[in-house]
């Protein structure tokens, strides 16, 4: 379990975030006493990622719904992939609705939230489509609302919705605007909806304003179809939460309500909280304190005697990386080799120097504001070959071994504009050959990164500090690689602690 960041304080309280690291456009449900959670992955590899809880506090990952991308995702392309997705339980089964923004809205669906999923099938062409969320209305009728992309269609802030077949595999007739941003006055990127019924009312939660400084609507309508009254229900108000929106309303078996949400905090991605939510006596959600967010909160339910929080350390358990890592790219064959040792092998594939553009990256999200992680390396590759531990987004640093002609190398580099070249951030160090080092990385609020590595009981310093930056749409990526003409690296056990 990793302590970088636990949000159970053990004493019936919670803190905020609920969940400190990337689990952006959360959607939660609860099915019996269980909560599931999945998120948006864009070009991570495995994507949609299914988080359990059963107090909506202590979370543990429990796998992924999307193993693969389309074709086309053979390199990083940043920003596309899988947007917001929405997680439904009906008749038995578990639904995510997901969008590719560049080609649609896909289903896929399982018996077991943990899997195995569905091959996804593309239920509503379109470029530009967003958001989707299902509804299944009390008298069985399913239907299916979207947001739209500006950056794909040329156009925003509109929710648009069909009617569907009761099992979601297309439209049953056209789609109608039953949400238009430009009449609700000071609206602006209307997105992300959620929808529900309740006590004869259908609402849509829907977020506007932009990921660093929106708010939360709700919306609601005696009709499916609308017209929808809008009412700003969650916003910055005087805390330090910015742009505190979309997310998922979600219920306990002991009756009250909850809202989890996200908060855009830069490198760091799209960190979820979680608020109490009631109903006024006018029939409209209230969520937080009086529409503003929460620090801390008394516990939905109880939950486990020892806080849990999703898995950042990896011993490597049979040679494969756990699920808290992915790729960002579809991976190829053989990047992680069968080896008879402990620990991580990875294969050295060509590809270029820029880490942004490489598909054979491992990552995870920064797990916390404060952390250390540490692994060891070994580089067994010929001239050209290169590994080691990495933090990178827009812009990247890394340390770790290079393989030159006249040897190998401890090296430290660090690209800071996007597309620019690579430097050194301290002059390379000789190490004997064969031998390894262990390589070490800090991260301090805000994001300030700092490397460093032992070889033979020496402690060696790279440069200055770097300061680490989101990539498109998701936060910062602490991740290990190797690239090269041939060869392999070998990771030993990574160690992921808080750093005082």
């Amino acid at each position: 379990m990793s302590e970088v960041w636990v949000a159970d304080n053990g004493d019936g309280t919670y803190r905020n975030p609920v969940l400190y690291a990337d689990w952006s456009d959360p959607d939660i449900i609860r099915v019996g006493d269980d909560f599931y959670l999945t998120a948006s992955s864009f070009n991570r590899v495995p994507g949609l990622p299914l988080l359990h809880s059963t107090d909506l506090v202590n979370w543990r990952i429990i796998g992924h719904a999307l193993h693969r991308l389309p074709a086309g995702h053979a390199t990083p392309r940043p920003g596309c992939g899988v947007w917001a997705p929405a997680l439904r339980f009906h008749a038995g089964r578990f639904w995510i609705c997901y969008p590719d923004p560049d080609h649609g809205i896909f289903l896929t669906t399982a018996d077991d939230p943990a899997g195995p999923w569905s091959e996804p099938r593309l239920i509503l062409p379109g470029r530009g489509l967003i958001d989707p969320c299902p509804l299944w209305d009390d008298d069985g009728r399913a239907y299916l609302v979207h947001a739209w992309a500006r950056s794909r269609c040329g156009f925003n802030n509109r929710l648009t919705a069909y009617p569907m077949e009761s099992d979601l595999t297309g439209p049953t007739g056209p789609g109608v605007l039953v949400v238009d941003g430009d009449a609700i006055p000071g609206c602006r990127t209307l997105e992300g909806p959620k929808w529900y019924r309740r006590d004869g009312w259908y609402w849509l939660f829907a977020p506007a304003g932009g990921v660093a400084t929106g708010w939360q609507y709700a919306l609601r309508s005696r009709r499916v179809f609308g017209p929808y009254e809008p009412r700003v229900v969650l916003a910055q108000a005087g805390t330090d939460v910015n742009g505190p929106h979309q997310g998922a309303w979600v219920d306990t078996p002991a009756g009250t309500d909850w809202f989890a949400h996200f908060q855009d905090l830069g490198a760091h991605g799209r960190v979820v909280h979680l608020q109490p939510m009631r109903w006024t006596a006018d029939g409209w959600p209230e969520i937080g304190d009086h529409g503003a967010p929460v620090a801390t909160h008394r516990k939905p339910a109880p939950g486990p005697a020892d806080p849990v929080a999703p898995a950042t350390g990896d011993t490597f358990e049979d040679g494969r990386p756990g699920p808290q890592w992915s790729w960002p790219a579809n991976p190829g064959p053989g990047q992680v080799l069968p080896h008879p040792g402990a620990g991580l092998r990875l294969a050295c594939r060509p590809g270029g120097d820029d880490l942004r553009r490489l598909p054979n990256v491992l990552g995870q999200r920064l797990p916390g504001p404060r952390l250390r992680a540490e692994t060891g390396l070994r580089l067994d590759a010929p001239a050209g070959a290169r590994a080691g531990l990495t933090v990178h987004g827009r812009t990247y640093a890394w340390i770790g071994l290079v393989n030159r002609p006249g040897g190998t190398y401890l090296t430290c580099r660090f690209a800071e504009a996007e597309g620019e070249a690579e430097q050194d951030a301290a002059d390379p160090v000789a190490v004997p050959a064969g031998a390894g080092v262990r390589l070490a990385v800090t991260v301090t609020e805000p994001a300030v990164v700092r490397f460093a590595a032992e070889i033979g009981g020496e402690r060696w310093e790279c440069g200055p500090p770097f300061t680490a930056t989101p990539g498109a749409w998701i936060g910062a990526t602490l991740g290990l690689f190797a690239t090269g003409p041939g060869g392999h690296a070998d990771f030993d056990r990574f160690v992921v602690r808080p750093h005082r």
